[in-house]
């Protein structure tokens, strides 16, 4: 679905605004309720897709059906697009085809992507306002080791599945350098000011020093900053033998890895080659993916949102942030549209629960992310003035 909003400049490019409406499949025996239908109860809306991502298009539809009601003409044309297959079920992504097939519908100045950037609640206080300007690129690669195999009763030194193994053993053992982005080193720079002791220590020292190994080492311990850092690549799948007593003639394994802005699946490939560093292991990638240029953390970007943060929410600090994962932003910033993941439902930290059971959200957190977004859209579309 694409829905154009004119606004009165015909010369300034649109904002584009994004959410998918897909959600991943739940089992009714796995939930305590209908997974597929709105439940309030205790303060919380229940359901599949309340969190990821329901509620962000919510509040983009709701953002947009306010202005209509209150007769607001916005400075410039607001377009929203809510599309499907972002959670991968049916094979496409409705997002990707857009910017591929119908960029003229799409384009924009920049896109607010509501699937990202979610704001943080820990232990009932509201703590950061994340805005995502990048994402870590997605890319597999196939580990393959072939030969001619043999009956199990006599073996060889160089078992296919052994030497597999032995490479699998070689990745897992392998740490890519730091490479901080515009967007990381802001992020550790604000984060610092929040934390204390040897983590708030630790981040400072990274920043200033991409080589500082010790305080690299105490970070990456946690997975999360872990994969702030760097490039990480992990097995995820194995296959090997054809038979219980027979040498393996071919073994397989799939590693994911998820590039760091700035670097590209080929240096990535090569790196894996070096590491595990033996010829018998054949490495390919797995449909090949193309970088995407991170978004720049432009004043006309981060203004209206230091300043509706500021109005809402005194105090909560606004900052950068690196998605790990992987969301519809992707295919948009490919397509030279900056995007910029702002997400404005607060999520408790310890009660995550996107893709899982019984997912939820507080009933105050959508609604204040109703406010939030509306307000972000108006300062974000300028003033048109008010007609009928």
């Amino acid at each position: 679905v694409v829905v154009r909003f004119p606004g009165k400049s015909k010369t300034l490019k649109p904002i584009l605004l994004i959410a998918h409406l897909d959600v991943v499949e739940a089992l009714r025996s796995d939930w305590s309720m209908d997974p597929y239908t709105l439940t309030e109860k205790d303060g919380f809306f229940y359901g599949r897709g309340t969190s990821d991502i329901k509620d962000g298009a919510t509040t983009l539809i709701m953002a947009l059906l306010r202005m209509k009601q209150e007769h607001i003409t916005p400075g410039r044309t607001l377009v929203l697009a809510l599309t499907a297959g972002e959670e991968g079920g049916g094979g496409y992504d409705g997002m990707e085809w857009l910017a591929k097939e119908h960029r003229d519908l799409i384009d924009a100045e920049f896109c607010v992507n509501v699937d990202g950037g979610d704001p943080l609640i820990k232990d009932g206080k509201r703590i950061t306002r994340p805005v995502q300007t990048s994402e870590k690129l997605y890319q597999s690669y196939a580990l393959e080791v072939r030969n001619p195999g043999g009956h199990s009763s006599q073996p060889t030194p160089d078992n296919a599945i052994v030497r597999l193994a032995d490479a699998l053993g070689r990745v897992d053992r392998y740490r890519f350098p730091v490479h901080l982005t515009e967007t990381t080193r802001g992020y550790l720079t604000r984060q610092a000011a929040m934390e204390s002791g040897q983590l708030a220590a630790d981040m400072r020292a990274i920043v200033a020093n991409e080589h500082d190994d010790a305080a690299a080492a105490r970070l990456s311990a946690s997975p999360f900053y872990n994969a702030q850092l760097r490039t990480t690549c992990v097995p995820t799948m194995l296959s090997g033998g054809h038979a219980p007593n027979a040498l393996p003639q071919t073994a397989r394994a799939t590693v994911n890895c998820r590039i760091m802005p700035g670097e590209t699946p080929a240096q990535t490939q090569a790196t894996l080659a070096k590491a595990i560093a033996d010829d018998s292991v054949h490495i390919t990638a797995i449909d090949s993916a193309q970088p995407a240029d991170p978004s720049p953390l432009s004043p006309a970007v981060m203004g209206p949102v230091e300043r509706v943060t500021a109005r809402l929410w005194p105090g909560v600090v606004v900052i950068p942030t690196l998605e790990t994962g992987a969301t519809d932003g992707y295919y948009l910033r490919a397509a030279g549209i900056p995007t910029y993941g702002m997400s404005g439902v607060f999520l408790d930290v310890d009660d995550f629960r996107a893709h899982g059971r019984d997912e939820r959200i507080m009933v105050k957190s959508f609604y204040d992310g109703v406010e939030y977004i509306h307000q972000l859209v108006k300062e974000y579309a300028g003033s048109g003035g008010r007609g009928r």
